[in-house]
């Protein structure tokens, strides 16, 4: 039975892979996990498949996800319809004038909006989507520059949701072996140097932007250049804009229509993240975010976006009609990726109800020793992470088995080395990850196809992977995650120079 619970998020990504075919690959490798939990009954099968998809979307942080998802589209809606985008365009063009260029505004839009993965996709999607167009990149570039800047940065920080949920992950690890005296938010910064794969991630986009492309995406961007088809011949991106919501109703928009909404996402968001965590009880910004609830946080911002962009519609003079027709075409814009999110979680549920991760670690568990560790764990971080779809259930599956080994194996001295190792694998199953909902956000806002963009970025997220499990392989003889990670940087730069140039 434990072997069999790696079979469905197989079949997921084999068929998603050989089909193109997100929903259908997702929903028939839930049906498998049907048959494997139902005893082989294919009819018994059906309803525990439905029964999970149910479960999922009325647990009430999925619900909330689910409509924050939908009013993120509303927002992004009204962003297009009042000109906002083409506002932006105009202000930046005659500085943004090389294709280059073009590429590293989504970089640098990523490092500022560090505090949230999913906003940071919308804002940098939205602020980059049309004016890389217009210099011919491929979406599947553009998705690739959101992707591998949204989850690295956030996990980093220095102040996000991720870092007051690997905080407060750290804090549980902690209590549970009786650690005193080592404060969980220290040897989280500890642990930066340590998380290789996120922070060659962020060195990679550059890095490339600058060099030249290679594999798919070389091919993808060869295409956009020479025949101006951002996305490939009969593939499908997950949010077409345009198609839903018709043109602008101004087309000579102002840049405010664009920045107005967004500053007032940021600005709620952040003001929800830290009152549901208790900041206006007197608590720590750390302590608030180990605290918040991010789907109520993020579910306010969104509308408040949303409210602001509807407001500035009414102001521009359009009809009431023609908003609720912005409303509609937002949330049309999103629903393919809210059924992806929804099958998604499914396979999350089925791999937890089989036990998948947990077949995933005992496998390993009896040959670790103390040089193999950070190792290990970066390499099963990365299988359940990928597996499953979700860097922060394979944090919360890795953290409460991982520190405690870490303080038998090397004492407090290996735990912020583990730390580093848990982050870093479970983010590079969120790049490589068709089920992954980082993943399915950077396609929906760079409108890119699904499989187009896995496809295209999984040789660019395996060289910082490859080079990253080097280095803790190499992490007992040197001992310095600085020198480490200066020596990682340098290798990428040559690898990814040398595949540039084959």
């Amino acid at each position: 039975m434990e072997f069999l619970s790696v079979i469905p998020p197989i079949v997921a990504v084999v068929l998603a892979i050989l089909t193109k075919r997100v929903l259908l690959s997702l929903f028939i490798s839930i049906w498998v996990g049907g048959m494997i939990a139902a005893g082989g009954n294919p009819f018994e099968a059906v309803g525990v498949t439905f029964t999970w998809m149910k479960d999922v979307m009325i647990d009430p942080w999925n619900a909330r996800f689910l409509v924050m998802t939908a009013l993120l589209g509303t927002g992004a809606a009204f962003m297009f319809k009042t000109g906002g985008a083409q506002g932006l365009i105009r202000a930046l063009e005659k500085k943004l004038n090389t294709k280059k260029r073009v590429q590293l505004l989504p970089y640098f839009l990523g490092l500022i909006i560090f505090f949230n993965d999913y906003v940071n996709s919308v804002i940098v999607g939205n602020a980059s989507k049309d004016i890389t167009a217009k210099h011919k990149v491929s979406r599947e570039k553009l998705s690739y520059i959101i992707d591998s800047t949204s989850a690295p940065i956030a996990t980093i920080g220095p102040v996000s949701d991720w870092i007051g949920f690997q905080v407060s992950l750290i804090a549980a690890s902690f209590a549970s072996i009786g650690i005193i005296g080592l404060e969980p938010y220290f040897t989280f910064l500890q642990s930066i140097p340590w998380n290789f794969y996120a922070i060659l991630c962020l060195f990679a986009v550059p890095m490339i932007i600058l060099g030249k492309d290679f594999g798919p995406m070389a091919k993808a961007e060869k295409r956009a250049q020479t025949t101006g088809k951002l996305i490939p011949d009969g593939s499908v991106p997950l949010s077409s804009v345009e198609d839903d919501l018709g043109e602008p109703h101004k087309k000579e928009g102002n840049v405010w229509n664009f920045f107005l909404p967004l500053v007032t996402l940021i600005s709620v968001s952040l003001w929800g993240l830290w009152y549901t965590g208790g900041g206006a009880e007197g608590k720590s910004m750390m302590d608030a975010l180990a605290d918040t609830d991010v789907s109520i946080a993020l579910t306010w911002g969104a509308f408040a976006m949303t409210l602001t962009g509807l407001i500035m519609a009414l102001i521009q003079g359009m009809k009431l009609r023609e908003c609720e027709e912005t409303l509609l075409g937002g949330v049309r814009t999103m629903l393919p990726a809210l059924i992806i999110i929804i099958l998604a979680w499914s396979i999350g549920t089925v791999t937890s109800e089989l036990g998948t991760a947990e077949f995933v670690v005992n496998a390993t568990q009896g040959w670790m020793t103390a040089a193999l560790l950070p190792f290990l764990v970066f390499i099963i971080g990365m299988f359940i992470s990928f597996a499953t779809g979700t860097s922060w259930g394979t944090m919360s599956i890795l953290t409460p088995i991982a520190i405690p080994l870490a303080y038998t194996f090397g004492g407090e001295e290996l735990i912020p080395i583990i730390v580093g190792a848990i982050f870093a694998g479970a983010i590079f199953g969120d790049h490589v990850s068709p089920i992954s909902d980082t993943t399915v956000m950077a396609s929906i806002f760079s409108g890119s196809d699904h499989i187009a963009h896995v496809n295209t970025q999984a040789p660019y997220a395996l060289v910082p992977a490859s080079i990253a499990a080097v280095l803790y392989l190499t992490y007992s003889f040197i001992g310095s995650g600085y020198v480490l990670l200066i020596a990682g940087i340098i290798i990428q730069f040559f690898v990814l120079r040398y595949l540039g140039n084959r």
